[in-house]
């Protein structure tokens, strides 16, 4: 950790005080460098080589070497030990530390030399060696890039220089978080830039325009994150279908008989619908992967979640139950909230609408300004529900007709297409095949942001403009309003408008109408397909998935709440 703290603060602030970690491909390489050197037993000769009654007559190696300090309050685990008799007369063993790195040295004026980094991990091992009662005059990195050893020379000044940045690591880890490097090349290789997001935070920093202006020109911040997850959610909705567990693979059966193996590695959740039974070693293996398990009813409530335990941000989630009770903070958002939602509405009209009315368009566009002047979260509600009104009015103007045959004939055996007809949102229960699908998409997209909370740090249960609730996951349903135009009204028309999904694949119970078994099968798979799409976005201009997106908003959060930053952005597209 002092190594991290003198590369990068934030760095070591996010590693020890937060716990976070996120492997990367250096991180990878550096375990497999280790393997060798980490299966050692960790032994070593006292100090005065009594263990043998003396010392010994050559080198000898140990690997895996664990010392600590009361007095420091530090602990080391030393890569290589080479301990020998150096022949001087004096007393006791000498003992140089050799610790592996999968990278080069630094270039110097005088030859190759260690980064500041590595000099205080070494350094540090010498301090302990020599704490613990062993001659200690040198340490050595050894660069597995340029296969070369550095070596170190044990003096007063790097003592001094170890001691000051120990108790600067103290103080750093009191708090606040220190504010991210600018324009560092350090953070192009940081397994934790998409959590650090350090360009991105001093780009909003900058940023001095109210968020109802245009978003500002793009392409200023470097893209350190990788566009693509390879993993995918897994969707589980046949009835009476058990999920076990065997070589790192769930195993999926109805019955008796096995219907597919998926690798526990290829997941990133499992959503499972109505009756699928799940085994407790299943869910230990998920939890310990860190994989969230959604419980959804039959018809696509979303009742809950499990999921194991890598939540350790307790500050951010201190300062959103701060935020949350005060009204002032929390009107703050809510109004960001809110307003990019009826922007990105207005926005669905210009996409998608036959001939979009230019008075509708007007009124949204208004309507998206007041939002950003409400006095209270009663004003505020009363201008979502305004807004709400008229962009479902015209809702049915993004519904394509079925297509119909030039000649007016039919294929053999083939029923004519029904067109969707949609006069309004209605939900609790919906009544028609639209508000059924509407609310399909919500309850999924529900699912995603409380996911997307929980990886960030917060309670996605206390929220800011939606009022805490039993059971309602209030701050994902703040986050959600922006990206509900964007990801559940899309593809509910992507669905509807591709014919993927027809009016034969509804269930009908009175008034309630519901999507099939056969239908949700095919709306699940357009429902991700929206969340994997690529995005430009509209202020990093970089692109990222809108299930990325949706973390991203997070975390921006996060630094308001933290006061890195003023003012909440939200995410609007064009």
């Amino acid at each position: 950790m002092l190594n991290e703290f003198v590369y990068c603060p934030r760095l070591f602030y996010y590693e020890q005080v937060e716990g976070l970690f996120r492997e990367n491909a250096d991180t990878v390489r550096g375990l497999a460098l280790h393997a060798r050197v980490d299966a050692g037993s960790g032994a070593m000769p006292s100090p005065l080589g009594e263990n043998t009654g003396e010392a010994p007559r050559e080198t000898i190696h140990s690997r895996s070497v664990l010392l600590g300090s009361e007095r420091w309050g530090v602990t080391a685990k030393i890569d290589l030990m080479e301990v020998q008799r150096d022949g001087s007369g004096e007393t006791g063993l000498l003992v140089s530390p050799v610790d592996y790195k999968a990278g080069s040295p630094r270039e110097g004026q005088e030859g190759k030399e260690l980064w500041d980094a590595d000099r205080m991990q070494l350094g540090l091992q010498c301090l302990l060696l020599r704490e613990n009662g062993y001659r200690c005059e040198e340490g050595m990195i050894y660069y597995q890039t340029t296969r070369q050893r550095v070596r170190l020379h044990f003096t007063p000044e790097l003592e001094s220089w170890i001691l000051a940045n120990l108790e600067a690591a103290r103080r750093c880890a009191a708090g606040p978080i220190p504010p991210p490097l600018l324009d560092s090349p350090k953070c192009v290789r940081c397994s934790l830039a998409t959590i650090c997001l350090p360009d991105e935070t001093h780009y909003l920093q900058t940023l001095d325009r109210p968020p109802e202006e245009e978003a500002p020109p793009t392409g200023r911040v470097r893209r350190l994150i990788a566009p693509r997850d390879e993993t995918r959610p897994l969707y589980l909705e046949t009835q009476g279908l058990r999920v076990g567990i065997s070589d790192g693979n769930l195993q999926i059966r109805e019955k008796d008989s096995l219907r597919e193996e998926v690798r526990l590695r290829d997941l990133c959740h499992l959503a499972l619908f109505g009756n699928v039974q799940l085994s407790t070693q299943a869910i230990h293996a998920l939890c310990f992967r860190n994989v969230p398990i959604t419980y959804f009813s039959t018809g696509g409530w979303f009742y809950g979640i499990t999921r194991g335990h890598d939540l350790h941000n307790v500050f951010l989630r201190i300062e959103q139950f701060r935020a949350a009770g005060d009204p002032i903070a929390s009107l703050a958002l809510a109004r960001c909230f809110v307003s990019g939602k009826i922007r990105n509405q207005r926005t669905m009209c210009l996409r998608n609408h036959v001939e979009p009315p230019p008075a509708t368009l007007a009124q949204l566009r208004r309507l998206a300004a007041s939002a950003l002047q409400a006095g209270s979260c009663e004003e505020l509600l009363g201008i979502e529900g305004a807004a709400a009104a008229l962009y479902f009015r015209e809702f049915a103007g993004m519904l394509r007709p079925a297509p119909r045959r030039i000649d007016g004939g039919m294929e053999p055996g083939r029923e004519p297409e029904l067109s969707f007809h949609f006069e309004g949102r209605n939900r609790r229960p919906p009544t028609d095949p639209i508000n059924a699908l509407l609310s399909l998409a919500y309850s999924l997209l529900s699912k995603d942001c409380t996911l997307a909370a929980l990886a960030v740090g917060f309670d996605p249960y206390v929220g800011f403009y939606h009022r805490p609730r039993f059971g309602r996951p209030a701050l994902a349903l703040d986050f959600m309003e922006e990206f509900r135009p964007l990801i559940a009204d899309s593809s509910v028309l992507l669905a509807v408008n591709n014919r993927i999904i027809t009016e034969r694949d509804f269930v009908r119970a009175g008034k309630a109408v519901s999507l099939s078994s056969s239908g949700r099968k095919r709306f699940f798979p357009v429902y991700e397909k929206r969340m994997s799409d690529l995005v430009t976005h509209p202020v990093f201009g970089y692109k990222v998935s809108y299930r990325r997106a949706i973390e991203l908003q997070y975390r921006i959060g996060a630094r308001v709440l933290q006061g890195e930053i003023a003012q909440y952005t939200p995410f609007l597209t064009r």
